[in-house]
């Protein structure tokens, strides 16, 4: 799904994203509820990036990446943690890009989220490349969503990973 965002362009710049777990629901600007087998997803698009709320009979889990005022907790390349019977596991990337290879990667990105039954994007007005989009889906026996947060006027694009199963038992 794609939407036009109704709202100001929030994110100033790559480095002004934070990650958390944990957080309540912040307001958001567009979502996509999703059932992915025994798991409930509700993919967020707030003014500030994105949020993941997962659901399934083992716990719940809150991802935020966003610009967080007063937040401590900035962009991480990785994390691996623990939460109740999950491992989750995140990694993000910045990548810098000319005009017109982010242009490029902008228009694919775009259309492969919003032809993608469990895709979310939301373009902010002001430029057709500034965009944040979330894609999930269970593999594996673990959920799984990838997002990207579009910064045109820096040519950088984020990309984020995030995986969370069951842990498994070591095999001996």
């Amino acid at each position: 799904m794609l939407t036009t965002l109704k709202t100001v362009y929030t994110d100033t710049c790559a480095a002004d994203l934070a990650w958390t777990l944990g957080r309540e629901p912040l307001p958001a600007l567009a979502t996509l509820e999703l059932e992915l087998a025994d798991a409930r997803m509700e993919l967020r698009l707030l003014g500030a990036s994105h949020q993941v709320l997962l659901e399934e009979e083992e716990g719940t889990c809150s991802e935020t990446v966003a610009c967080i005022p007063g937040s401590s907790t900035p962009l991480p390349l990785g994390v691996s943690k623990r939460l109740g019977a999950w491992e989750y596991e995140f990694a993000a990337r910045v990548e810098t890009l000319s005009r017109g290879q982010f242009a490029g990667r902008a228009q694919e990105l775009l259309a492969l989220v919003a032809e993608h039954p469990h895709g979310l994007a939301g373009v902010f007005p002001g430029s057709p490349h500034a965009f944040t989009a979330m894609l999930a889906q269970r593999h594996e026996g673990a959920v799984q969503w990838r997002t990207w947060h579009a910064y045109p006027q820096d040519g950088q694009l984020v990309a984020t990973r995030t995986r969370v199963g069951v842990r498994m038992p070591a095999v001996l």
